[in-house]
């Protein structure tokens, strides 16, 4: 796809145990727009909650500091992240000059520590949501949540949504129609259960057993901290 304009400069965090789809959801509608920054505290591989390795291009030092887009993907093990000064460190200091501060999924909940949602609407997962109002954020049920500079995504899926609206906002309406034609992003899910509103209360209570059993599983993978 041609675009004539600077590529935009997007640092997106990795980091072990984060969601795999959380990250390339948005990372695939950016590519053709973008230079992506896929950004850890080594160059070292990172793991993903589903095992799958991703290679960072940048350390937290080698990053630019001028960012179009902060990005922080959610996944099972951002709760390890929550009190780690580096990591808060380096989204505090990106934060206070990206042009977009986003995230997808519970990645909302970094920002939040990072003291990056203060006083702003936000989303995350269904199932952390409502944490965000211990960051001063206020939680608000919706596929994707803008206000002002911050643009956070619901769960998992929801970050090809997240990435159409903000490409919007940076490239125009369409080159975002274009890139959602090109990736065919035309859904029909199989089943009415997306969201705790439409599915069975069984199924709502099961999926939050799961989650929880594999956030334990994951705090245990010893590989994830390597």
């Amino acid at each position: 796809m041609t675009d004539t304009q600077p590529l935009l400069q997007i640092g997106m965090l990795l980091f072990p145990g984060l969601t795999l789809l959380d990250l390339i959801g948005p990372h695939t509608v950016f590519a053709w727009f973008a230079d992506i920054r896929l950004v850890w505290k080594t160059r070292d591989l990172v793991r993903s909650d589903a095992g799958i390795g991703i290679q960072p291009t940048d350390t937290f030092d080698s990053c630019p500091r001028e960012l179009d887009v902060l990005f922080v993907p959610g996944g099972f093990g951002q709760h390890r992240l929550m009190t780690d000064a580096e990591v808060l460190g380096f989204l505090a200091d990106r934060g206070s000059s990206a042009k977009y501060v986003t995230s997808v999924c519970s990645g909302s909940l970094l920002l939040g520590a990072a003291g990056l949602l203060k006083g702003y609407k936000a989303t995350s997962h269904w199932a952390a949501r409502e944490l965000l109002n211990s960051f001063g954020a206020e939680p608000v049920d919706a596929r994707v949540v803008t206000d002002r500079n911050r643009i956070t995504g619901g769960g998992v899926t929801a970050g090809i949504d997240f990435g159409l609206v903000l490409l919007a906002k940076l490239r125009g309406d369409e080159a975002a129609k274009l890139t959602q034609l090109a990736m065919e992003y035309d859904p029909e899910p199989p089943f009415s259960c997306g969201s705790p509103r439409t599915a069975d209360s069984s199924v709502v209570a099961r999926a939050r057993t799961y989650m929880a059993e594999e956030m334990e599983k994951t705090a245990a993978r010893a590989n994830y901290l390597r």
